[in-house]
């Protein structure tokens, strides 16, 4: 094969160069022609013997790799097997990069009834786990994408989960005897697994793989360890069917002591509250975790803002947000405004701190969510109790200030920078669903101003949000018969449906070009 299929190592280099390097994809028919001009036993056998010409080996695995992404190219996958697997365990990083890539081209565009005996036969998935633990950063995340397509095929995830058990390529087993570097990479893979389906993270949960997150999290002897986890864990958060399988395990206990541990880096405890409050921010956590769960990491939260008021403005910010985030559905909303000292104040009594920015900041957008600005309409209200103190605690707040009202207190909101500015409009929005802040807001002229001026925001951000409290407004103001009725405030309606009807972004009625120099002043 090595005198039958060998080439001019520059002609093929030249050859090899102009396909990997054509702008664009390749249809099938250019790469049957480059197959016709150079055999593709050429290129293999030019791989493995003269890889140490200058330039060669990278551009023949540029070309391989466009080549197997169109459907010709992978149509010839199964019938050089062989040399995926030599180049699953290269020495090349290069090579073994391209041999990861090539697996999923053949997962993409083979039929299942071949690929997965292809796939059996060769032992592939042992291989692709030897290149996610030894390989450079490029290949493991090569290999973790092949594993993912891989276990995206119906009898592909038996591969991954035998139920024979297989030792060699059982992941709790794999995971325990490697490096640091190589548990946190078999931790990426589960969560990319867990993220593929809910039978899928069955299967993960089943095969008590997230135990491997509870002891990497509890690990206090690596702190590095330890973050890398929680990234990973906050990244499995976002997973829409990740409360139900996290609820039974370890994990939920975890979050409320590293939170609660004051002896702890202030990053842990910041990046586990950020979990919690997206952990939280689906309706489904407060059916799958328990009450008392669900309270003990709200308390742990809210437990910390005693040591935060004067220290470390990160950390209050991330819990200002947390809290905002499991503020975002409405039991979760209800669960902050619950009790005799509701989780909520603490948001509340910040949106209208000015003393720091960032803290404010967080907390009006924190409130937003509370409120319900991003909540369905039916959702907005709250039971009866969780209004009732939210409404309290507001006047209370004003109450501390030199604002005295709720609407003094969104007016100086509004009259500062455009960043809290674009976060007040969102608290009025949600709030202004409550008869009692309508008629807070439509008593100062001055918010109703601010508002409906269509020069204020420069930003699209800010004129959406600007607009999109407009109508609020004027929803909830037109359907009170009494409030239309009333002469006293028959202009309201007229400003906001004017602000209304001229969109978000068109606050110029008729905008002509105006010369900068006139022409009497050019002499």
């Amino acid at each position: 094969m090595e005198e039958e299929y060998s080439m001019d190592p520059a002609q093929l280099l030249e050859a090899a160069t102009d396909f990997a390097y054509h702008p664009g994809a390749h249809s099938d028919a250019s790469a049957q022609d480059f197959l016709n001009r150079v055999p593709l036993p050429a290129i293999i056998n030019a791989l493995q013997t003269k890889a140490d010409y200058p330039g060669l080996e990278s551009a023949l695995v540029d070309c391989l790799e466009k080549l197997f992404k169109t459907r010709y190219g992978a149509s010839l996958i199964p019938h050089y097997m062989p040399f995926v697997i030599v180049g699953l365990g290269a020495e090349s990083q290069k090579v073994r990069h391209l041999a990861c890539q090539t697996v999923s081209c053949l997962l993409e565009n083979i039929d299942e009834a071949i690929v997965i005996p292809l796939i059996h036969e060769y032992g592939v998935y042992q291989l692709l786990l030897n290149c996610l633990i030894s390989g450079d950063a490029e290949v493991a995340a090569s290999s973790t994408d092949a594993i993912r397509k891989l276990a995206s095929h119906s009898k592909g995830i038996d591969i991954i989960f035998p139920e024979s058990g297989n030792e060699a390529t059982n992941l709790v087993n794999f995971a325990t005897n490697c490096s640091p570097l190589g548990r946190v990479r078999v931790l990426a893979l589960i969560v990319k697994l867990f993220s593929i389906s809910t039978s899928v993270a069955s299967r993960v949960y089943n095969s008590n793989l997230l135990s491997l997150l509870e002891t990497e999290i509890s690990n206090s002897n690596d702190t590095l360890v330890t973050l890398s986890s929680l990234e990973l864990l906050y990244e499995l958060a976002d997973v829409q069917h990740s409360t139900e399988f996290l609820s039974r395990t370890k994990l939920l206990q975890i979050l409320t002591s590293i939170i609660s541990d004051a002896s702890a880096e202030s990053i842990l405890r910041s990046r586990a509250m950020m979990i919690t409050g997206r952990l939280m921010a689906r309706e489904n956590a407060f059916v799958f975790i328990d009450e008392s769960g669900c309270r003990n990491l709200i308390s742990a939260i809210t437990g910390r803002f005693d040591f935060l008021e004067s220290q470390n403005a990160d950390e209050c910010e991330c819990a200002l947000e947390a809290l905002g985030q499991i503020g975002l559905c409405n039991k979760g909303a209800a669960s902050l405004l619950s009790g005799a000292q509701p989780a909520g104040r603490h948001v509340i009594y910040a949106a209208f701190d000015q003393q720091q920015h960032g803290k404010q900041l967080a907390a009006l957008h924190a409130l937003a969510n509370i409120v319900g600005e991003t909540r369905a309409e039916k959702d907005v209200l709250l039971d009866g109790d969780a209004e009732q103190n939210l409404r309290r605690l507001i006047y209370e707040a004003a109450s501390k200030t030199s604002k005295l009202t709720p609407s003094g207190l969104l007016l100086s909101v509004l009259q500062q920078d455009s960043e809290i500015r674009k976060a007040g409009y969102r608290v009025i929005t949600g709030l202004v669903m409550r008869p009692w802040c309508l008629m807070e807001v439509i008593s100062r002229r001055e918010i109703i101003d601010i508002v409906t001026d269509a020069f204020k925001e420069t930003e699209k951000i800010g004129m959406e949000a600007r607009h999109k409290c407009c109508q609020s407004i004027y929803k909830v103001f037109t359907s009170s018969s009494k409030l239309i009725a009333d002469n006293a405030l028959s202009g309201i309606a007229a400003k906001l449906e004017e602000a209304i009807n001229r969109g978000p972004y068109l606050g110029r009625k008729l905008s002509e070009a105006q010369p900068a120099v006139m022409t009497e002043q050019r002499f």
